[in-house]
């Protein structure tokens, strides 16, 4: 990774999560701008060996002095550990973008989407809060850049009603989701007792609408904060989406369908190019629809081209996917390469 002089030093908090490896290896790939990158963890993942830009080095234990020096500095991990040291990353001079939930509910919390700026600009001014003119970020989960994405395409059409339902893949509850998946649909093929552990219920060849009592926390609190963030991020500047979230039996990315509905029909290709405007891949009419697959290291949304509903005139249908730990790195990395470029 190539560093102009003055560069920022970057620390990840959370880096051995699925989410801080996927921004460590975005920030890379797009080259950003850093000094160093610094990998923090829980004491439990502290110490292991793995490489930034091509050189090893060691995830750090998460402490209170591990952000000294530290410009930006982004929360991948639990909320948990994020509530319990962001402040000190903060007092340390450092901003912080969190994209583990913990601060969604602080006041001082910045919320911007950078691809949306031009139709939702930021919900207050920068270096309004924090010590040392730091500020602090809301970076949001891929679900809620769906669905803002969605609304500020379509708001200049006036849609009577927006319904989106998002599916949601095993990757949202870190690794212990990926194995868990995968060692449920190896027992079921060979016919043995499947583990339980994280959902509590059969992921595996399944589509559920809620997991396991024991599995925390509940598909449906997800989706509460979901609809919470998307409306909060929208501050009845758009028609907020209705919002449904649904287990898929999928390793990664976000597969989603909405239905809009208008007063009078709306052209599908100019519902393609109000999505196209705000930064949305549409497939091509002869192309395979996009999946969680195809959308695989992805940055952007992606869909399938526009259909009108057969039985409602005004009403059309949207098919996509998007990448769930790619798309939430990017933003991320968006809002930190808006801070790099301030005087």
């Amino acid at each position: 990774m190539a560093a102009e002089r003055g560069s920022p030093r970057v620390a990840i908090a959370g880096a051995s999560t699925l989410l801080g490896k996927e921004l460590k290896q975005l920030l890379e790939d797009r080259n950003f701008p850093a000094s160093d990158i610094v990998l923090l963890d829980e004491s439990v993942m502290a110490g292991v060996l793995t490489e930034v830009g091509g050189e090893a080095t060691f995830v750090r234990p998460l402490e209170q002095d591990s952000f000294e020096g530290a410009r930006l500095v982004f929360f991948t991990g639990t909320p948990t550990d994020a509530a319990r040291n962001w402040p000190a990353a903060q007092r340390a001079g450092a901003h912080v973008i969190d994209l583990s939930g913990a601060v969604s509910g602080e006041v001082s919390a910045i919320r911007t989407i950078p691809s949306l700026n031009a139709v939702f600009p930021p919900s207050q001014s920068r270096g309004a809060n924090g010590a040392l003119g730091a500020s602090l970020y809301v970076a949001e989960p891929t679900p809620v850049l769906i669905a803002c994405t969605l609304a500020a395409a379509l708001k200049n059409l006036a849609p009577l009603r927006v319904a989106l339902t998002l599916y949601a893949p095993v990757s949202e509850r870190d690794q212990p989701g990926i194995e868990e998946l995968e060692t449920q649909t190896a027992s079921l093929l060979s016919f043995r007792e499947i583990s339980k552990t994280v959902f509590d219920i059969q992921v595996a060849f399944s589509m559920l609408s809620a997991y396991g009592r024991e599995s925390k926390p509940p598909l449906a609190d997800r989706r509460a904060s979901i609809a919470r963030e998307t409306s909060a991020v929208l501050a009845g500047r758009a028609v907020t989406p209705a919002i449904q979230l649904l287990h898929a039996p999928m390793f990664y990315g976000y597969a989603f369908s909405a239905y809009a509905e208008f007063a009078q029909a709306v052209a599908s290709a100019q519902i393609e190019s109000a999505l196209s405007g705000v930064g949305v891949r549409i497939a091509a009419a002869d192309d395979l629809p996009p999946s969680n697959v195809s959308v695989a290291g992805e940055s952007e949304i992606y869909l399938a081209p526009v259909e009108a509903d057969p039985n409602v005139p005004s009403g059309a249908w949207l098919w996509g996917a998007a990448d769930n730990l790619r798309l939430a790195a990017a933003n991320a990395i968006r809002i930190a390469e808006d801070l790099v470029r301030e005087p």
